[in-house]
């Protein structure tokens, strides 16, 4: 599959970097393809991948991926031109700075995820990949247990491509329902953010789910 990863930081390097090695081709979407950070990333991870500008790098993609920080997301979207018939799976979260550190800048009547599907009229818009750090991406297997990530969306012909392709990671995929549910995925993701940023519990734990 050729696959789309707008951004080329920690989320967007660690999830193509995954991907690649299970055989998907990997464009990287950035302003300067040419610059050394995606350079970089392109070479570590082999002849499966390459950089693009965003435009050329949605153009070609069976998926996209929006891995951006959220305040460059909108203009993100714009630069990816038209994306009528296209799957864009959002794995950003609308953190902004406050008086008590990081913080979701919207979710109770609106979450971001809905506000990237206002913004790319024409897709299939799908909240995931938002509820975890980077390095449990790239791993997200713990002692034999998979850990978990949600899929909220509208598309129910698309949604099952989407799984598993998320699955393909080495998570356990869950349907999370339609998209207006990215508002709880968005509030799970500032739960994770919390106890490793501010709790002790660092960037190595994930959530999983049990059963009886």
């Amino acid at each position: 599959m050729n696959l789309a990863i707008i951004g080329a930081g920690n989320v967007g390097g660690a999830l193509g970097t995954n991907w690649a090695r299970k055989g998907h081709d990997i464009v990287f979407g950035v302003r300067d393809p040419r610059a050394e950070k995606a350079q970089s990333l392109v070479k570590a991870i082999g002849p499966k991948a390459k950089a693009a500008s965003v435009g050329e790098a949605a153009a070609s993609a069976d998926m996209i991926v929006l891995a951006t920080p959220w305040p460059a997301a909108e203009a993100a979207i714009r630069a990816m031109g038209d994306l009528k018939g296209k799957i864009l799976l959002d794995a950003i979260n609308p953190l902004a700075r406050g008086p008590d550190g990081i913080a979701l800048e919207i979710g109770h009547a609106i979450s971001g995820g809905e506000k990237v599907q206002g913004w790319a009229a024409g897709a299939s818009v799908f909240k995931t990949l938002n509820t975890t750090g980077f390095g449990n991406m790239a791993n997200p297997v713990f002692d034999g247990v998979k850990s978990v990530m949600f899929v909220a969306g509208d598309d129910a012909a698309a949604k099952p491509k989407v799984m598993g392709l998320v699955g393909e990671l080495g998570f356990e995929v869950i349907d999370a329902g339609p998209l207006r549910n990215a508002r709880l995925l968005e509030a799970h993701a500032m739960l994770w953010i919390d106890l490793a940023l501010a709790r002790g519990q660092g960037r190595d734990f994930a959530f999983a789910i049990v059963r009886r």
